[in-house]
């Protein structure tokens, strides 16, 4: 069901003060008096968690595991109502027990699945919650022998419960507690003008046509017409049955929606008018989608508005995982669009996200894959109860994003398919009702204007296999492949890649106390994978190595700015080159989302972007590597660098494309430019020999002896204002990495009313970076031409000061700036 907004002449309102909570041992108190008598109440928020409330109050150290999933919680909460009211819990963690006045009045048996009571009678009234030990819960639970066990989340009755993983994979997450009302509550009250049970809505764009389709169901039938307005439009809608209205309203002049990428997310105001009585229905967008196969049928890619889109971005970790629903995502979704990022992924690992997520990237024009809140395990599809369940959340998740355009992809779940197969069983024995039959069903029902997946990974002769349907790509990253095997595994769409210990920028490991990386601290927040003898900065040491010709090992002692440098510069430059070989015109890929967006816990984690909401500078590569107007280059072996162009943009684009290739001295060896125009919509490629019209060996294929270059660099800018459009960079193993003096250069400057920072270089400067302790730089890990000055903005990160720091290069000695020129 659309969610109600708001209503004139109604009271809906937030029940997010008063609370107080209490933490005890299980079964200290079984009544709202009981608990009563209890010492030790806190104030708490909510929505919110015990944990929390428990770090508010000073008594539990952020870094500490808090044991509440040990322990049972209380809530209670004093209201005064003036007429009979409806409270409504949008989330409340199982098996939540609420009293009403000390009257058992309702049980969650899921956290995905609000519920309401009646609150009849007016006067001063208690509410409270008991939210039993989860530990407790656990071990009562019931249910068929599992086909498979996975290892990466624990316990396995986890798979009986329907809570959240997130705190229970060790490696991924830190151990957090999340219990309590962890989504909104609220009042309302039954005496007003309108009594409304439920509203549907279905916005369509059909060749170039927007309707909006609507059916709203009152508890009882109103005097006044009912009208639907959208658009400056409004539509009576017609009695369809008892208290029951329907209707098509063609939304004339409504302007589409896309991806920002591909152009602007237009938005429009949607409402119910009944006689005096406005219902907010927030906002809705316009646009079609559909699943292009490929000419084999096996591919996976997104067309909107019959334009096809390559869905590129990352996994969505909640800004905050002790409370996952209260944080603000709007910086972080912010970021994720400057990046370029066209789709975020929430993982069946996670949550679903709070409203203000969906309404974000419906603005910011994000697409969204959605898992439903299952993985790894195989669930009790023969139990009714616990498929009726499913049946209830599927709906209540799906019907409140029924309008929004940026829900893109509902997926069954996580990794389901692929660990009964890994674990031996056949595609055929791991089959489930619930994913086979009933998921379907309700996306089809609930979800129209979205594509339905029914496993991540999915699609080919074992859900794993990454040359058919939806893939989760770690060839490059995990499996420690060669950047050849990019093109070998013919990904058809990524929905998982490139996973990383992502190295902080220095003023974050200096903000979080971990500047050493041999600190043991440093440790305990590099991801990994249950029962593995190896961890994710083995994975990128490992490219460390292969990248630069250095034991990363001895580097870590002998010289950890090295390491930890190198250790930035790896990730980030693979993730260039995979999504170059991605982006190619030809390629079959529709799509690659990277393994996180952001980090949860303090260190260098999948994240792109780090705990404290600063980019790293993987982030500042995919950003390259996302742009609409994008330029890549490919090593094609004997045939040389391939160039490819692409263009998402509604208009033409007059460029001028220009490739050099430079050793060790400031001049060129070889050079060319040609002016293009690149169409709108379109991609192509070109071979590096055809443009530079002569033979140089620019990707060390032949070796008629010793390389002369080093690197070769590609711009692409535009032809009528010289303005840099995109760029790419191909560096031949093991060169350009060696510290020494190229010339780098570094002067700070005003612009407008802040700073910005000239960085220059006499040589090649490979994997440029600046490292400020109280400004962020807009860009890092970029490669300076010999002669080049660039203009990179700094912006303050606390308001105050003038920056202050240093310039480095992979292949330079560091520079450092201060002051203002």
């Amino acid at each position: 069901m659309t969610a109600i907004r708001g209503m004139t002449g109604a009271t809906i309102a937030a029940l997010d003060t008063g609370w107080r909570m209490i933490v005890c041992e299980p079964g200290a108190a079984a009544t709202p008096d009981e608990a009563e008598r209890l010492e030790g109440w806190l104030p708490a928020p909510v929505p919110g968690t015990a944990e929390q409330a428990v770090h508010a109050a000073g008594r539990l150290d952020p870094a500490a595991a808090s044991g509440l999933n040990d322990k049972d919680v209380w809530y209670r909460v004093d209201i005064v109502t003036q007429a009979p009211e409806r409270l409504h819990f949008e989330g409340l963690t199982p098996s939540a027990e609420v009293f009403l006045d000390g009257a058992p009045a309702l049980v969650s048996r899921s956290m995905f699945l609000g519920a309401g009571i009646a609150c009849p009678h007016p006067g001063d009234h208690r509410l409270a919650i008991r939210f039993p030990a989860l530990s407790g819960v656990l071990a009562a639970a019931k249910g068929p022998r599992p086909r498979w066990r996975p290892m990466m989340i624990a316990p396995g009755s986890l798979r009986l419960v329907r809570t959240t993983p997130l705190g229970h994979m060790p490696g991924w997450a830190p151990p957090v507690a999340v219990v309590g009302p962890w989504k909104p509550v609220t009042r309302a009250r039954l005496d007003g003008p309108l009594a409304i049970a439920s509203v549907r809505l279905g916005p369509r764009l059909d060749d170039g046509i927007a309707t909006l389709d609507a059916t709203v169901t009152f508890d009882r039938s109103p005097a006044a017409p009912v009208e639907l307005l959208c658009a400056g439009h409004a539509h009576v809608l017609h009695p369809t049955g008892e208290a029951t209205f329907a209707g098509r309203m063609i939304v004339e002049g409504a302007r589409p929606w896309w991806p920002h990428s591909h152009g602007t997310p237009h938005l429009h105001d949607v409402a119910l008018r009944v006689g005096d009585t406005l219902v907010d229905l927030g906002r809705t967008g316009f646009r079609s989608l559909r699943v292009d196969r490929g000419a084999d049928g096996r591919g996976f890619s997104l067309v909107v508005n019959d334009e096809p889109v390559f869905c590129r971005g990352a996994s969505w970790m909640p800004a905050d995982p002790v409370s996952p629903a209260t944080a603000d995502p709007r910086p972080l979704l912010e970021l994720a669009r400057d990046a370029g990022m066209t789709m975020l992924r929430i993982s069946g690992t996670m949550v679903p996200e709070a409203a203000a997520f969906h309404d974000i990237c419906d603005e910011l024009g994000i697409l969204v894959w959605h898992d439903l809140p299952f993985a790894n395990f195989d669930y009790p599809a023969g139990d009714p109860d616990f498929m009726a369940l499913v049946d209830a959340e599927t709906r209540h998740l799906l019907g409140r994003l029924e309008a929004s355009p940026s829900l893109a992809v509902v997926c069954g779940g996580s990794e389901i398919a692929q660990q009964a197969t890994m674990l031996g069983l056949t595609p055929e024995q791991a089959a489930s009702p619930l994913f086979d039959d009933l998921i379907p069903h309700l996306v089809a029902e609930c979800a129209p204007n979205a594509v339905h997946v029914p496993h991540s990974p999915s699609g080919g002769a074992l859900p794993f296999v990454t040359d058919a349907g939806i893939a989760h790509y770690f060839g490059v990253g995990a499996y420690r492949r060669p950047m050849e095997d990019v093109r070998r595994a013919n990904v058809r769409f990524a929905a998982e890649c490139l996973a990383f210990a992502n190295v902080p920028d220095p003023a974050s490991l200096a903000a979080f106390g971990l500047t050493d990386p041999a600190d043991p601290r440093w440790a305990t927040a590099i991801p990994r994978d249950a029962g593995d003898s190896w961890d994710f900065e083995d994975v990128r040491d490992h490219y460390v190595r292969a990248l630069y010709g250095v034991d990363p090992e001895a580097l870590r002692r002998a010289d950890p700015d090295r390491y930890l440098a190198l250790g930035r510069a790896a990730p980030a430059e693979l993730m260039e080159a995979v999504f170059a070989e991605w982006r190619r015109d030809g390629s079959p890929c529709g799509g690659g989302l990277v393994w996180f967006l952001n980090d949860i816990v303090r260190g260098a984690g999948w994240g792109v972007i780090d705990a404290r909401g600063e980019p790293k500078t993987t982030f500042h590569a995919l950003k390259r590597a996302f742009r609409p107007v994008h330029l890549g280059l490919t090593d094609e072996g004997l045939n040389g660098l391939g160039i490819h162009l692409v263009n998402e943009t509604a208009g033409s684009r007059p460029v001028i494309l220009s490739l050099a290739c430079y050793g060790e001295g400031p001049h060129p060896l070889a050079r060319a430019e040609r002016r293009l125009e690149l169409a709108p919509r379109s991609a192509e490629s070109l071979a590096a020999f055809a443009l530079l019209g002569r033979f140089f060996d620019m990707a060390d294929a032949y070796r008629f002896g010793p390389a002369a270059h080093e690197a070769t660099l590609a711009r692409l800018t535009d032809a009528e204002t010289g303005e840099r459009v995109a760029e790419a960079a191909h560096v031949l193993p093991g060169r350009a990495c060696t510290p020494r003096d190229i010339g780098l250069a570094a002067r700070c400057i005003p612009a407008g009313d802040g700073f910005a920072l000239t960085v220059s270089s006499a040589r090649l400067a490979r994997f440029v970076t600046i490292e400020d302790q109280d400004f962020r730089p807009a860009d890092q890990g970029f490669c300076l031409a010999p002669g080049e000055q660039r203009r990179i903005p700094l912006s303050s990160r606390n308001g105050s000061g003038q920056p202050r720091g240093r310039v480095t290069a992979l292949n330079s000695h560091p520079v450092t700036y201060g002051g203002v020129a």
